[in-house]
């Protein structure tokens, strides 16, 4: 069994139509997973059964040892960092960027009347410092770019030092020197022996950053392969999830994939 999270035969049910179907996933301490599939496979569902957020129509949960749906769901969340774009969309853009970290440590998306003493301001500080993005503690979210907000969301993720971090599509719209610069940010916090489990979803393999050493490839719900990276990252593998013949390239530590030259006769 997982120490970290732990899905046993969840099947997801919604209206009639059947989201995840008996998907089965174990994570240790110490591992970094990427979440793969093409859309309607189910990722984001996975991540809101994570999160705390969705509860699955049968199978079971365990997150921390807990099992959803027989713990209160605001016990998880400080254990649970989350950075995606449903969460963007709730940050009031006028706030600034120092208070957009620091409100996670109450896991709310705006000041109130809440206090913050001089260790949580340094600790949001040092978090925007790490992602590159310390410089912009003082403007007002809505003013940052794609690239800069993404870096943010990761920090505030960070705030009340969870566990588990869940990363939606971090890289999402962003160009290519915006997607490199993140992906070597998330590089760094996969090799650090300190950073929580990380979890991250994409459609992509040339997103998935260095350091992360597990893959859960999904397809229309189900489970296609589960395990070490260059496991599940085959041609084969891929090309079921994809729906098409596909070509696999490791260069170093990043992947990239495209699809199958044709047979020449």
């Amino acid at each position: 069994m997982g120490d970290v999270l732990e899905l046993t035969d969840v099947t997801v049910r919604r209206g009639g139509t059947t989201i995840l179907d008996d998907v089965s996933w174990s994570v240790d301490e110490g591992e970094r997973w990427v979440v793969l599939g093409p859309n309607g496979a189910g990722k984001t569902t996975v991540m809101q059964l994570v999160a705390g957020r969705m509860h699955p129509t049968s199978g079971t949960v365990d997150i921390i040892g807990e099992r959803l749906g027989q713990v209160d769901v605001a016990e998880l969340r400080p254990v649970v960092g989350l950075a995606s774009a449903a969460l963007d969309q709730r940050l009031p853009a006028g706030e600034r960027v120092t208070d957009v970290v620091l409100t996670a440590s109450y896991g709310m998306t705006g000041r109130w009347r809440e206090r913050y003493d001089d260790v949580d301001r340094e600790r949001a500080q040092a978090l925007l410092d790490v992602f590159g993005v310390g410089a912009l503690a003082d403007r007002a979210y809505g003013t940052l770019s794609s690239g800069e907000r993404k870096r943010v969301q990761i920090a505030r993720a960070l705030m009340p030092d969870p566990e588990i971090l869940l990363l939606d599509e971090p890289a999402a719209g962003l160009d290519l020197a915006g997607r490199e610069e993140l992906l070597g940010a998330l590089a760094e916090l996969a090799g650090d022996a300190r950073s929580p489990v990380l979890v991250l979803v994409t459609h992509h393999v040339e997103e998935i950053p260095p350091g992360f050493t597990h893959a859960l490839l999904l397809r229309e719900g189900r489970t296609v392969a589960s395990g070490p990276l260059e496991e599940v990252l085959t041609p084969q593998h891929l090309s079921t999830a994809f729906g098409l013949e596909l070509e696999v390239e490791r260069h170093r530590d990043r992947y990239s994939a495209r699809a199958a030259a044709p047979a020449t006769r």
